[in-house]
């Protein structure tokens, strides 16, 4: 079954991982920068990675090094030890999916993007998407869940029915995205897993919003956001295609 993207996601700008500033000691994917976001009415996209105990925490990396002072791979630590490591330039520490979800209590609508645990794009175990089902399961406020790779958004159409998935999208380019395979690259590139997956929606890379391929997708109906939007003047330009931006560095 193909869910709707709801219209929340349309008409509230969508913060990137939360609405955050540094120099104010407000980190990415923090409860600080979820906290921003609700207060400014916008949306929120959040990024999980998986602890080493199944639980879905809200951070981006793979690895702890660049936003604290722990080293060494993320899910190779417990919900516990993570939930107690300090973000850099920070009082926050690494939220779990339940706590932030507690935290929005559905007052804004939320983006959840489920990061690659094959690091390849291929098949994943599975365990990340459904702790994140098994999270989702009792929450009622407006939520959408999205991934680059195409086989996490698979398992999210038979864990989450109910709930609006789409793709994570972009141009590609196998310089940015190395070591992923140039011939990976070339497969993804042309969204090949839209109707597979039973996508309503993509979230593409800003400047790769001409494809033809996103043009023929909204055409047949698809919800278009785009990501990530860093300035008034890119926002105006990618909303001659897009419907939403993923936005950060500016209040759009």
């Amino acid at each position: 079954m193909r869910v709707p993207l709801p219209e929340a996601f349309l008409t509230h700008p969508i913060t990137h991982r939360g609405y955050h500033n540094r120099a104010q000691g407000i980190i990415e994917n923090s409860a600080a920068a979820i906290s921003a976001a609700v207060a400014a009415g916008y949306g929120i996209e959040i990024d999980l990675q998986l602890s080493s105990d199944g639980v879905p925490m809200v951070f981006h990396d793979e690895t702890l090094d660049r936003l604290t002072g722990e080293h060494g791979d993320l899910n190779a630590r417990t919900a516990t030890e993570l939930q107690s490591i300090r973000l850099k330039d920070s009082t926050d520490t690494i939220p779990t999916l339940a706590d932030i979800l507690t935290l929005i209590a559905g007052r804004v609508p939320l983006l959840i993007e489920i990061k690659d645990q094959s690091l390849t794009m291929s098949a994943t175990d599975g365990r990340l998407e459904a702790a994140t089902a098994a999270a989702l399961a009792i929450y009622t406020g407006p939520v959408a869940l999205m991934s680059f790779n195409p086989h996490s958004v698979a398992h999210m159409a038979t864990l989450a029915p109910n709930l609006p998935r789409g793709l994570t999208t972009s141009a590609y380019d196998p310089i940015d995205w190395h070591p992923l395979p140039e011939a990976t690259c070339d497969a993804l590139r042309e969204i090949p897993d839209y109707d597979a997956t039973l996508s309503s929606f993509i979230s593409h890379e800003a400047r790769d919003l001409n494809r033809p391929r996103v043009t023929t997708l909204r055409a047949q109906g698809a919800a278009i956001l785009c990501w990530t939007i860093k300035s008034a003047q890119a926002e105006a330009e990618a909303r001659k295609i897009a419907q939403n931006v993923t936005f950060e560095g500016y209040p759009a």
